[in-house]
């Protein structure tokens, strides 16, 4: 892949990932199709300082990681969770799980991830899939979760959270703010280091297929958990 700077416009964004991903089934959700990055295509051995160069940072979006994959999965397999309702996904990545909601039949979602190239994967990959979502850039960490009556979310999805201590402890603290406002709260994880399983509920069980390249084992054991 020829090093040069991205256009870092909305289009130069979609542009760059039309061009270094293809669109694919994820394994665990073979009903949808993201733009991903795989072993065949130009941005799946850059280096962190080949990324810097070109204005990259960390692709997040062009992986569809396991937490969310077995979120998603649950959303599609249990639509009355969000079927109607307004929606947020937390650290959406490529949008995976809220593609599923949407698909599932909820009123709106809210894609929120502070990496601006998921505005533009998200996008591409929603108008994929046939739905569409909202996006914002701002870190919600900042702030009690925009929950509740009249028009506050009543969902909150995260999948894939927890791997650095500070941030897994922020977010579950964030999560249980809008837990304790009274929203529902669900969370994708593969077994993470820094996931606390006290004072959660899981809700169910998967073997989700991965790669060697990005995780430990080709298969990953992920849960759905809930705060009740």
């Amino acid at each position: 892949m020829k090093a040069q700077n991205i256009d870092q416009t909305l289009t130069g964004r979609r542009a760059f990932i039309l061009e270094n991903t293809r669109l694919q089934a994820p394994p665990h959700t073979p009903e949808l199709v993201l733009h991903l990055a795989d072993e065949i295509t130009p941005i799946w051995r850059l280096t962190e300082e080949a990324l810097a160069e070109i204005g990259l940072p960390p692709p997040f979006w062009a992986f569809a990681w396991a937490g969310g994959q077995a979120l998603a999965r649950y959303i599609l397999d249990n639509p009355a969770i969000v079927s109607g309702k307004r929606v947020i996904d937390f650290a959406s990545g490529s949008g995976l799980v809220a593609i599923a909601a949407m698909k599932a039949g909820a009123a709106s979602v809210l894609a929120a991830d502070i990496d601006v190239f998921c505005e533009a994967a998200i996008g591409l990959n929603a108008a994929a899939n046939g739905v569409a979502t909202a996006f914002t850039e701002v870190d919600l960490l900042g702030a009690p979760p925009p929950v509740g009556p009249p028009s506050g979310a009543e969902v909150l999805l995260a999948g894939d959270i927890c791997y650095e201590r500070p941030m897994a402890e922020a977010v579950m603290a964030w999560l249980a703010q809008g837990r304790a406002a009274g929203a529902t709260v669900l969370i994708g994880d593969p077994g993470r280091t820094y996931f606390p399983k006290d004072g959660l509920v899981k809700l169910a069980e998967y073997q989700v297929p991965t790669t060697r390249e990005l995780e430990d084992m080709a298969v990953k054991r992920t849960s759905v958990w809930t705060l009740p």
